[in-house]
């Protein structure tokens, strides 16, 4: 599943049923928000904790909130009662610290619960267990980190998510987004370190291809309008779509570039090989005269010239810094935050070109 987070100190419902609205579109089916609720207005939080359920209800999204004893306090409710928040449209809650085991066993038979990914031991889950607690109702959620150089490296994400997937749990994690930045630092929302300046689309891919990650949200509450097409595009039409500047002028080479394309079942080492592209010159109407003759740096777009005979009109993305190559032409680049996305573009994979203004 994939999801979005939805702040309640922002008093826009306009704003935040227009978000919803478009993101469930694009196939995100999970709302986050937190119910740390300040002391001095919980009646207003009430209010807005109600408005955003409903909007759940109405889009068919999964509605989890982070909470705490003093937050249900002022939303009226006990730990003994909180699953009635279901009503409002709450799914599940993310329960933390100062929460103990017996009240999580309780809460897990009545509504899905998070558990902090991070600090769940084999010990909770064993006495979670022990008391009735139903784990199939359970999910781990990872934290997202505001402040910089304290997101969590991948290599012990991954062994964390190993045990936890290990012992039956679904695992949750956090991307940046890119706009509507929170107060007090205004600085993105990611759970791991190497995704704070990294775009949404790639963090979103390289999470979609992590096997121990189930569930993917967009930790800050809103991301650019380039992201959500280009996450709209690789979940509804699975197709990798990726920004590149064109160096070239020639409008027909151009044309060609604004097509879909499919990178060669047999993939290439160094190079991701357009299947559909060969056909451009393959009558033998047309020449591609050797221009652009460049350095073919990782993330070149590149097409074959009339130097390389039966090869001529063949686009190529490289996977690694090439040399010059008289028979090459160098028509493009991907842009620098999509570079890393085609790591990830395996045999057969479908990709598009997006013009970068």
């Amino acid at each position: 599943m994939i999801g979005i987070s939805v702040f309640l100190n922002d008093p826009n419902h306009q704003q935040w049923e227009r978000y919803i609205d478009q993101m469930n579109a694009s196939g995100f089916k999970g709302i986050f928000t937190s119910l740390h609720i300040p002391e001095d207005n919980p009646n207003v939080y009430v209010e807005r904790l109600q408005k955003l359920g409903e909007l759940a209800k109405k889009n068919n999204m999964e509605l989890v909130a982070d909470v705490s004893p003093k937050s249900l306090d002022y939303l009226g409710y006990t730990w003994e009662n909180a699953y009635e928040l279901i009503s409002w449209g709450v799914t599940g809650l993310r329960v933390d610290y100062g929460i103990d085991d017996s009240t999580i066993a309780d809460l897990s038979n009545q509504m899905k619960v998070a558990l902090n990914a991070s600090t769940i031991t084999d010990e909770n889950i064993n006495r979670i267990t022990r008391l009735g607690g139903d784990l199939s109702n359970m999910e781990a959620w990872h934290n997202y980190y505001p402040r910089p150089e304290t997101g969590l490296g991948l290599e012990d994400f991954n062994r964390k998510n190993q045990w936890l997937k290990a012992i039956g749990l679904e695992v949750m994690t956090f991307i940046p987004g890119e706009e509507t930045l929170r107060a007090p630092l205004f600085e993105r929302l990611p759970t791991l370190e190497k995704h704070r300046k990294k775009s949404t689309f790639l963090s979103f891919v390289e999470f979609d291809h992590n096997e121990w990650v189930d569930h993917i949200y967009v930790g800050d509450p809103g991301i650019s309008e380039i992201s959500k097409e280009q996450i709209h595009q690789y979940i509804h039409e699975n197709v990798f779509p990726l920004r590149i500047d064109v160096l070239t002028k020639d409008e027909e080479i151009i044309k060609l570039l604004d097509t879909n394309h499919t990178n060669r079942m047999d993939a290439a080492r160094d190079v991701v090989r357009s299947v559909e592209s060969r056909s451009y010159a393959s009558k033998g109407k047309t020449v591609i005269k050797p221009l652009g003759i460049d350095t073919r740096n990782k993330g070149s777009i590149t097409i074959d010239n009339s130097n390389y005979g039966r090869y001529q009109g063949e686009i190529q993305i490289t996977k690694v810094d090439l040399p010059k190559d008289n028979k090459v032409n160098v028509i493009g680049k991907i842009v620098e935050e999509d570079i890393s996305i085609v790591e990830y573009m395996n045999a057969g994979a479908r990709f598009t070109f997006l013009f970068d203004e």
